[in-house]
């Protein structure tokens, strides 16, 4: 079946064959259709030529499964992790070769950046060829929490890509080693089906396990039902503190993580203010308060965050630095605090919003440090930061996800001197 021109039909259903030329945000592969519409290839990289199946045809674009690899990627390995091979949706890059990632990564980024954020002026000063690619060692046993779905027959397991749907008695490599024993795979115990597993190993080495009601995509449910393992709160240090809280409030999955932003923070955000006052927004239990704290050279942080479980507790780290927390959603409570010399924030994957960012650009702070886990919102949140009145000094991508197609990426950001300001305006109109 072809259309007019003679190429194969572009529908829903149809195979196709497809070269693979690059990476899209989301670890999909992008190929061209015989038609010349753009296709994202699930299951392929660049360099692979493939088989599939085209899942959804629009006018400008389509989707598209792989079913056969007919020429793979030099870069194509096999699959290093059992879950991922199984259809888990954990380690979606384990087909490739480590070496390979994080390059794959730093494009999707570039990529990014070029298409939401270049236009408002807020990478004028800054050169995309300066940005720091760094990968979090190990690749494999780096996961130190973990949630799990519970299927109905009681097993856990990592679900599977884009569905509900547990796949369950299948290891997956992320997890430190033992963090899982007894939970999936051989002996694997039996748990309340249909609920969701939080699992956690700390500072300390305790493990915690605990089940809570499974979580509508994209949000997180932090009511635990049963704690089936360790005393409810998990203890971590960063920078010489100790942070107390249950295993649903949010800690960064790589166990090097949180001393590694913490370091890039201290360094990054070391400077001379004029008003001793640090925004930590998207706070969670305050880890980044000490360097915060540091690079301030004292001073007061006011740590803001939406999640009760993050917020309730007083925190060892209030002891020695100057830190108030306020529970709740950002654009209602940075409109109440005082002006700040530096902002520190990390949003979830949804990024800041244009409202977030409006609040922070009114309140002029000296310097802005934006953490960002998804590529497309944190090159939007730039964006808004530009047209604001604020550029990019330096950028850093951490590959903190190794075998998946997740990063994260720090930028620091500074106010535009006027003249500098009407020059960025006069090349974007």
């Amino acid at each position: 079946m072809t259309d007019g021109a003679g190429a194969p039909a572009v529908a829903v259903g149809a195979p196709v064959r497809l070269r693979v030329r690059a990476m899209a945000h989301g670890g999909e592969g992008i190929a061209d259709a015989p038609d010349g519409r753009v296709v994202f290839v699930r299951g392929a990289i660049p360099g692979d030529t493939v088989e599939a199946t085209l899942t959804k045809v629009k006018k400008r674009w389509a989707r598209a499964e792989t079913t056969a690899v007919v020429d793979p990627s030099p870069h194509r390995v096999d699959p290093t992790c059992p879950a991922a091979a199984a259809g888990a949706g954990c380690c979606d890059f384990s087909h490739i070769a480590a070496d390979a990632q994080l390059g794959f990564k730093r494009e999707v980024l570039l990529g990014q950046l070029g298409a939401l954020s270049s236009r408002s002026g807020v990478l004028d000063r800054f050169d995309l060829d300066s940005v720091e690619t760094v990968q979090l060692a190990p690749v494999t046993g780096w996961r130190t929490r973990v949630r799990l779905g519970v299927d109905s027959q009681g097993n856990a397991g990592m679900r599977r890509a884009r569905s509900t749907e547990v796949v369950a008695g299948v290891p997956c490599t992320q997890p430190v080693p033992g963090l899982l024993d007894d939970i999936v795979g051989d002996g694997a115990g039996k748990f309340t089906p249909g609920a969701e597993l939080v699992v956690a190993v700390d500072t300390e080495g305790s493990r915690h396990v605990v089940e809570t009601q499974a979580a509508q995509r994209g949000r997180r449910v932090e009511r635990v039902e049963r704690v089936l393992e360790g005393p409810g709160e998990l203890v971590e240090q960063v920078r010489g503190f100790d942070f107390v809280f249950p295993p649903t409030a949010f800690w960064q999955a790589h166990q090097k993580a949180p001393e590694a932003y913490s370091d890039v923070i201290a360094q990054w955000g070391a400077g001379e203010y004029t008003n001793l006052v640090g925004w930590d927004l998207y706070g969670g239990v305050g880890a980044f308060v000490p360097a915060m704290n540091e690079a301030l050279g004292g001073g007061r942080v006011e740590s803001v965050d939406y999640s009760s479980a993050a917020t309730s507790r007083r925190q060892q780290v209030a002891d020695a630095c100057d830190v108030r927390v306020h529970h709740g959603d950002a654009a209602a409570v940075v409109g109440e605090l005082e002006r700040p010399g530096l902002v520190v924030l990390d949003p979830p994957r949804a990024g800041a919003g244009a409202d977030v960012v409006r609040a922070i650009a009114q309140a002029a702070p000296e310097r802005i440090i934006h953490v960002g886990c998804d590529p497309a919102t944190f090159a939007r949140d730039l964006a808004g930061f530009g047209e604001h009145g604020y550029a990019v000094k330096q950028m850093k991508l951490i590959d903190a996800f190794p075998n998946t197609h997740h990063f994260e990426v720090i930028a620091v950001l500074e106010p535009v001197k006027r003249d500098e300001s009407s020059s960025q305006s006069q090349r974007v109109n």
